[in-house]
């Protein structure tokens, strides 16, 4: 339950800017809702690394995750 409450502050961390600088114009890109998605799926994705394979798989796991899906992200 400890991880649970882990990740969830860091969740709310990584988006709390975000919410701040929400573009609202018509032409405006998917990059904002996309890194919603990306975020909970890095997190899923973390907790089954160290539900596996333990806290080591997780410390080292989860960066190279949080990278891949930042190079993933569209551009707009």
């Amino acid at each position: 339950m400890r991880q649970a409450f882990i990740f969830l502050w860091i969740w709310l961390a990584t988006l709390w800017p975000m919410f701040a600088s929400a573009e609202e114009a018509v032409n405006g890109g998917y990059r904002g809702i996309a890194t919603l998605y990306y975020i909970v799926i890095w997190s899923i994705l973390s907790f089954g690394l160290y539900d596996a394979f333990g806290k080591k798989a997780l410390y080292v796991g989860a960066p190279i995750l949080g990278l891949g899906i930042y190079l993933i992200l569209p551009s707009t």
